[in-house]
């Protein structure tokens, strides 16, 4: 029980307890149907169906209906492999291993701009190695580099980690870069 004494100059002192607020049946009402509506929008979030998947391409492009024309793989025991498949839009792609390991292979499409472009690549311990007439390539290895590594060559270090078969094949690259 709550006590409050007020005074006055005119009043005498008197207790006052405050009367609890009852809530009207109207508040009661208000707060059922808000219960209710609230209930009921988010049972219809929940049961809304999904929105529908986009296409990556706006416009859709060309590539968005293509199909797999042609399909084909062979997968032996021993790692080895070979496959190849075609789509409609002009896709091709083949690629074979003897070890499963290293891989040599083609591919080739239709850019955006009509042209067709191909590949052709080697995969093994020295990583991917492509080839492409639309591929950038290495400049022509300044001379002084080229003499460098022969020196290097004709006198190496004495480290056990030297490799000189990958020093060879190095100058061969950079040798061929020269024309």
């Amino acid at each position: 029980m709550i006590t409050v004494t007020a005074c006055s100059s005119n009043q005498e002192h008197r207790a006052f307890q405050p009367t609890p607020v009852e809530p009207t049946q109207q508040a009661l009402n208000m707060y059922k149907q808000s219960i209710v509506v609230l209930s009921c929008v988010v049972a219809l979030a929940f049961a809304a169906p999904p929105a529908p998947l986009q296409k990556r391409s706006p416009a859709g492009g060309p590539d968005a209906e293509a199909t797999v024309v042609a399909q084909d793989q062979i997968i032996n025991e021993g790692g080895s492999y070979a496959y190849n498949y075609e789509t409609s839009n002009g896709i091709k792609a083949r690629q074979t291993s003897d070890n499963g390991v290293t891989a040599t292979g083609e591919y080739s499409f239709v850019g955006p701009d009509g042209a067709s472009y191909s590949v052709v690549y080697v995969a093994d311990e020295n990583g991917f190695q492509p080839q492409g007439a639309h591929l950038p390539t290495e400049p022509p290895a300044p001379e002084h580099v080229i003499k460098l590594l022969e020196d290097l060559r004709a006198n190496p270090p004495s480290d056990p980690e030297f490799d000189l078969a990958s020093l060879e094949a190095t100058l061969a690259r950079l040798r061929a870069t020269q024309g």
